[in-house]
């Protein structure tokens, strides 16, 4: 008699083994281990069979250049995002947290979509037809090309889009689906990746371009198997506090363009929309106030000018408290232990608070010099004048180092009535509204305040 051959799968990652496990060697997981039945066990080996194919290969300087023939969403913002458009038989993931906007988003582009000629089929596991058609109605999505459907099953949604031709699918979202020859629940590691490249493998055949929504888990991260973000071609992020109205829509991967661009929408009335003008929702240019100061970071290729908050007060503990809002906790504490050794500051003694007004994330080093500013501004209880910005990167040995950008940084910065900047090195071309004033270690910034 044949021994029965078990498959155990961690539900985290999708790492595979012959014995059950306790904790996932792969990512350190406890109790997910679950074994997989015969019939799942057989579909993974068919997949694994079907890919054996015999290919030949091919000398790169003979092979052609693809070229992409994109189409627009209608959205500024998104085509930014994407690289200069939607490509036909693409795959794109958008994840973020509940109620930031992504079903808004997608409802919102796929009306667009509609109203410029394209067939659109939106696929929902999670809502009823009546409730999509009042957001609709909210985000004036309404058009006869956009097509609902209320499914779950794959083998479904597949037979509606055999029947008719559509341009786009959406799919709301990819942990609800299921498909019938898997006999695990939605959202499974199994499911996951059986649907995702069922998904992939008719949307190449097909020139058919479609938009996943995943859930993402406590961490941040999308939920399910981490392969789900390799094999689609484009990942975008949401970020932003859905209690403000400004989001900010990040790629982490694009196979057909850069990820260095970041989408910006406001939440209004008729859903997310193109900000416009993003110049002052970040700053404001009222009085001088202690433990304030003004930099300008890029976001993608755009200047945003923003303010940076700073409360230094003294400690009732042994050990001091530092906190960080928008800005990296490592580095505030590298930066306060370079200010104790260069300027003899006793932080050592001080709580330090540091936030980045607007809710947004700082993810460069450019703003270091604004930083250290604010907080001296608030241990030396004297305020900075609100026409001045403070542009850097501080390192380790107390030099203000140049970064890159520098002169689209300060036309931007002239562009919203500034009238002085604090740099490393003076700009190549000098903007008459502007005074630059060169700094090129910490102990200069005491002179300049």
């Amino acid at each position: 008699m044949a021994k029965k051959r078990s498959l155990f799968e961690c539900q985290a990652c999708g790492y595979q083994s012959s014995k059950w496990m306790g904790k996932c060697p792969n990512c350190g997981a406890w109790e997910e281990f679950l074994e997989l039945n015969k019939t799942q066990q057989e579909v993974l080996k068919e997949s694994a069979k079907s890919s054996n194919t015999k290919v030949q290969a091919t000398p790169i300087t003979e092979i052609k250049e693809e070229q992409f023939q994109r189409f627009s969403s209608l959205d500024s913002e998104l085509d930014l995002v994407l690289g200069g458009g939607i490509v036909p038989g693409s795959l794109t993931l958008i994840g973020g947290s509940p109620g930031v906007g992504k079903s808004t988003l997608l409802l919102k582009i796929g009306g667009n979509l509609a109203k410029g000629g394209k067939r659109v089929l939106y696929v929902s596991g999670e809502e009823s037809l009546g409730q999509i058609k009042i957001r609709a109605n909210r985000l004036e999505a309404n058009h006869q090309d956009l097509y609902l459907l209320s499914e779950i099953r794959l083998e479904e949604i597949f037979n509606e889009l055999e029947k008719n031709s559509y341009d786009t699918l959406i799919i709301d979202s990819i942990q609800t689906l299921y498909a019938e020859k898997l006999s695990s629940a939605p959202g499974s590691v199994s499911q996951v990746r059986e649907i995702t490249f069922e998904l992939m493998r008719f949307g190449k055949e097909r020139d058919l371009a479609i938009f996943i929504i995943g859930h993402i888990t406590k961490e941040g991260s999308i939920a399910g198997p981490r392969v789900l973000e390799h094999m689609v071609d484009t990942v975008l992020y949401f970020e932003g506090d859905p209690n403000r109205e400004l989001r900010m829509l990040r790629g982490i991967k694009n196979r057909f363009g850069s990820t260095s661009e970041v989408a910006i929408f406001e939440m209004t009335k008729e859903g997310l929309v193109s900000a416009t003008d993003i110049s002052k929702k970040f700053f404001t240019k009222t009085e001088s106030s202690i433990g304030s100061a003004i930099t300008v970071t890029m976001e993608g290729s755009r200047p945003i000018v923003l303010e940076v908050q700073a409360l230094v007060s003294e400690s009732g503990y042994p050990s001091p408290k530092r906190s960080a809002t928008g800005f990296e906790l490592n580095r505030l504490t590298m930066l306060l232990a370079l200010l104790e050794r260069k300027l003899d500051l006793p932080f050592n003694e001080y709580d330090v608070f540091v936030n980045i007004a607007g809710g947004i994330k700082i993810t460069e080093t450019a703003t270091d010099l604004a930083i250290i500013a604010a907080i001296i501004s608030s241990f030396r209880d004297r305020a900075l004048s609100k026409d001045t910005i403070f542009i850097g990167e501080v390192s380790l040995v107390g030099d203000i180092r140049d970064i890159y950008n520098l002169d689209i940084r300060l036309r931007e910065a002239a562009t919203q009535g500034f009238k002085r900047a604090i740099v490393p090195k003076l700009p190549i071309q000098k903007l008459s509204s502007l005074k630059c004033f060169e700094a090129t270690e910490v102990t200069q910034l005491i002179e300049w305040m």
